[in-house]
């Protein structure tokens, strides 16, 4: 049974489900249109194995089972798409991958109802660990928003969306946040990166 949910945006329909087959073809598309991350992430405009390479992509030590690939739908058309790992870096942690909105997309407020949307459905876990590429003032500032704290060096890390690295792929920034009630920070999940 595929997972499904309605998120609350004033004026929008906005779906929120996972991630099937017949989605190839709209991937294909959300990636063409978000040029923009793309180059900021690798150097280099998405190519035609970053929609497979979202399938397969997963951080060092993390289960396949654990993976979760979501899209955003807004008013039938797929707006965005989300790839998460539950239990990574550590039991009740979500690490996540790609947290991607087409450029008509932003702005809306659709970015922060899916992310409340998500942080609670994950049930307030140990730590959501999030990557942002270097000087991608608008990634950096919506994690602040939600109130991640971002590592101030980049990390060592191969492509975002898992494919082929670019000019650009070789770092990231990495964003922790850790829900009340969460182990303070410095825990085990502050050596991972997803």
């Amino acid at each position: 049974m595929v997972d499904a949910w309605m998120i609350d945006v004033p004026g929008e329909r906005v779906l929120v489900r996972e991630l099937g087959p017949a989605d190839e073809g709209p991937l294909l598309t959300l990636f063409e249109e978000c040029e923009d991350w793309f180059v900021a992430a690798t150097g280099l405009p998405s190519g035609p194995g970053d929609v497979q390479s979202l399938f397969y992509a997963l951080p060092e030590g993390a289960d396949p089972e654990d993976k979760v690939l979501l899209v955003l739908e807004r008013d039938g058309v797929v707006a965005g798409v989300v790839d998460a790992v539950r239990d990574h870096p550590e039991p009740g942690a979500v690490a996540v991958g790609l947290f991607l909105l087409a450029p008509w997309a932003r702005g809306r407020g659709l970015g922060r109802a899916l992310a409340a949307s998500l942080l609670a459905r994950a049930g307030g876990g140990t730590v959501v660990t999030a990557t942002v590429p270097p000087g991608w003032v608008p990634g950096e500032r919506f994690l602040r928003r939600l109130g991640f704290a971002l590592d101030a060096v980049p990390a060592a890390r191969p492509d975002p969306a898992g494919g082929r690295p670019g000019p650009r792929g070789a770092g990231v920034r990495r964003a922790v946040l850790r829900p009340a009630g969460a182990e303070a920070a410095g825990g085990p999940g502050e050596g991972a990166r997803r």
